[in-house]
């Protein structure tokens, strides 16, 4: 029992340390997050504004419920796209610390400095992603008489579960080729927005892409959001997208960090953990 106590507070010291290392990661540069910050408003309010375009080139939609749409999908697939960097870049960041060894090193579960990564990256990408909401929501002065905002967080904190899982998979690709890796981490992610409905219903895509949108988390967190916050969603009514990215969540965080490690071992055995090129 003393045994399992002891191992459990040795996990807990190394995941809060993960949490401590990425904040103080993020204070060193933190200029540069403040330059990424406003080109993340500045993106969004490019997006939202089509809404507007729509109805100066002569379009009959009702401009508040698009504008929100586009917000939503904005801001949500930001939010994504924080997640992913972070994890991405987990070993772009060692290596420029040089530091990846002795990370590798450190007497800590694999799973344990994944999942800590992923809990400061979902933690993060929540308050980000809050901030560039509120503020372009009050640049448009958007009326949402309807939301639920408490749908919305459940839906968002559900969703992460499964963004991490597939970040995990994504924080390989730089293992494995240290040349191109993390680029191609960022291929992954744009070809999540193409068949997620970001910007416009699944429907609209060809079947194939269709199916490709079932197995994607994102799909299921943009319509179930759009529910809560424009119609009021309550919990019971969002279970439909609620489940499946529960099952995609249980199979992808674990499915993740086997990949990872199977990465892991690939780099250490053929001399890429350190190289940068």
């Amino acid at each position: 029992m003393r045994e399992a106590a002891a191992t459990m507070r040795h996990e807990f010291i190394g995941l809060y340390g993960m949490l401590e290392r990425n904040w103080y990661l993020i204070k060193r540069y933190a200029w540069w997050e403040v330059a990424f910050f406003f080109w993340t408003a500045a993106n969004t309010l490019t997006i939202v504004f089509i809404a507007k375009g729509v109805v100066a080139e002569g379009g009959t939609v009702n401009l508040d419920r698009l504008t929100t749409i586009l917000l939503i999908g904005a801001v949500i697939w930001s939010y994504l796209g924080i997640v992913f960097e972070l994890l991405i870049e987990t070993v772009a960041w060692e290596r420029w610390e040089g530091t990846i060894e002795y990370t590798f090193m450190a007497p800590l579960t694999r799973a344990v400095h994944l999942l800590g990564t992923g809990l400061f990256a979902i933690g993060y990408g929540i308050v980000r992603a809050s901030i560039v909401f509120a503020a372009i929501a009050a640049f448009f002065g958007l009326h949402m008489p309807n939301a639920n905002f408490a749908t919305a967080v459940v839906l968002l904190a559900v969703a992460s579960i499964s963004f991490v899982g597939i970040g995990m998979m994504t924080a390989v690709l730089p293992l494995i080729s240290p040349e191109k890796g993390t680029q191609f981490g960022y291929v992954a992610q744009g070809l999540m927005l193409v068949v997620s409905g970001v910007y416009y219903p699944v429907s609209v895509l060809p079947e194939f892409m269709q199916w490709l949108a079932k197995i994607s988390p994102a799909t299921y967190a943009l319509r179930g959001e759009r529910s809560a916050i424009l119609d009021g969603a309550t919990i019971g009514s969002v279970w439909g997208d609620l489940w499946p990215m529960l099952l995609i969540g249980v199979i992808s965080v674990p499915l993740g960090i086997w990949v990872f490690r199977r990465g892991e071992l690939h780099a250490k055995r053929h001399g890429k953990l350190k190289r940068s090129g």
